[in-house]
């Protein structure tokens, strides 16, 4: 009854105080403040609930009752600060079980496995344990650029990844002789993929067999890089595919006047068979200007220019520490060297010993190693026309993992072929000059 009073007296003192607009106005804006309070609570039930509100029936008992089904709920993700950075090709990720083989390749490269020496001469040294199957070439598409053939894949994956049975030391040249999957009962030295592991230094061989499919050029053995755990310290180093008849018989013996001479009588051009007076070996005229065009954008000088006479040779260089440079005095009697043909095959050259120089600069360039030569490979020139010189290369180097890391990523390579791509443009405008044909040789 006093609640009854007080509420009276209350209501009396309002209407008294305020007009009938304005209460009506102060008892709307009452009733808007209840809702905004009651939907604030409901919100916060439903994030708790997951949409739904829990409405309380019989004690002990909940029924779940959903809220505003029609409501979508979109949710804000935050801008990147900087674009993705997207590289051409990309790795796929290694699961923790292929992590696992990786690591475990990682310590057999640090020394696990153990070698060991047998008497013979010269020394061999016989591989006790085995390698993972995990190979550093990595191709991530159905196939492999188009100038590598399925034999330069198959062996490039041997000599990267194979299992390695047998070392053997060469005396004469001093670079190891590696002996993969040797055939049981085999009669030769090497049976199965081999391959001559050269100084770290001499990586350029790498590069060099990337540079000779990708120009068309084809006269290269497969080389890759590889970290052997007992040679240089477990450092990357060449190893370049190995074949028996290769060597040491099979090499071609001229002097520096009997290769000019064979020059200006196109040996062997259109399968006619010179005369037995002339100056010709047995390597097809054509052979000739495919080496010019390799060893001139590479600077290899140590097939057609021993002696060091076509540029001025540092210190360091091997023909000024022997004295050889010395010899430039009589060119015509300077012998050449590494001019090599398989036994099977006496009219097509093999490249081997392919020691190049990033490091000459344009104004002391070999110009020798292109003396007498008046046709070019059509092939190789339009490679160096198409502007795709440095894509294709790219593409293939980046094949070789171990060779890509080793050269600093993409910014080192980069670097090499930027001076490929500066001696091609001096090559092309000497051929130019020099009335010098780009001509469609056979392979």
């Amino acid at each position: 009854m006093g609640l009854k009073r007080h509420f009276h007296c209350l209501s009396r003192f309002w209407f008294r105080r305020f007009s009938l607009p304005k209460m009506t106005l102060l008892l709307a804006l009452i009733y808007v403040v209840y809702l905004c309070f009651r939907c604030k609570v409901d919100f916060g039930l439903m994030s708790r609930t997951g949409g739904k509100v829990r409405v309380s029936v019989l004690p002990n008992e909940d029924v779940s009752v959903p809220t505003r089904p029609n409501v979508v709920y979109i949710t804000l993700k935050s801008k990147r600060l900087k674009p993705a950075n997207i590289r051409g090709t990309i790795r796929p990720k290694l699961r923790s079980k292929a992590r696992r083989i990786t690591r475990e390749h990682q310590e057999s490269i640090n020394g696990k496995r153990t070698y060991t020496r047998r008497s013979s001469n010269p020394p061999e040294w016989r591989a006790e344990g085995t390698d993972p199957p995990v190979s550093p070439i990595r191709i991530y598409s159905k196939t492999a650029p188009p100038w590598l053939s399925a034999r330069d894949v198959a062996t490039m994956r041997a000599l990267a990844s194979a299992r390695v049975v047998r070392v053997h030391a060469r005396a004469s040249s001093g670079p190891l002789l590696i002996l993969e999957e040797e055939p049981q009962n085999s009669t030769h030295l090497c049976g199965g993929p081999c391959g001559l592991v050269h100084d770290p230094v001499d990586s350029v061989e790498v590069f060099a067999f990337h540079l000779d499919r990708v120009l068309g050029v084809n006269r290269t053995l497969p080389a890759v890089s590889r970290k052997v755990a007992f040679l240089h310290d477990g450092q990357p180093s060449p190893v370049v595919a190995w074949k028996p008849s290769l060597y040491p018989d099979d090499a071609v013996r001229l002097t520096w006047g009997e290769y000019q001479r064979s020059l200006k009588q196109r040996c062997w051009l259109k399968n006619i068979t010179p005369k037995p007076a002339s100056s010709c070996s047995t390597i097809h005229h054509f052979e000739w200007s495919k080496m010019a065009l390799f060893d001139f954008l590479l600077q290899i000088h140590n097939r057609l220019d021993p002696s060091c006479c076509g540029f001025s040779p540092r210190q360091q260089d091997a023909c000024y520490e022997a004295g050889r440079h010395l010899e430039c005095a009589d060119q015509d009697r300077i012998k050449l060297a590494n001019i090599v043909h398989r036994g099977q095959d006496p009219r097509h050259l093999v490249l081997t010993a392919n020691k190049g120089y990033f490091d000459r600069s344009e104004d002391n360039l070999d110009f020798r190693l292109l003396e007498g030569i008046k046709e070019l490979p059509e092939r190789s020139v339009s490679v160096l026309k198409s502007g795709r010189l440095r894509e294709k290369l790219l593409q293939s180097l980046f094949l070789d993992q171990t060779y890509w890391e080793s050269r600093g990523g993409r910014t080192g390579i980069d670097k090499l072929i930027d001076v490929i791509e500066r001696r091609a443009q001096v090559l092309l405008t000497y051929a130019n000059a020099h009335g010098i044909a780009a001509v469609a040789m056979s392979e």
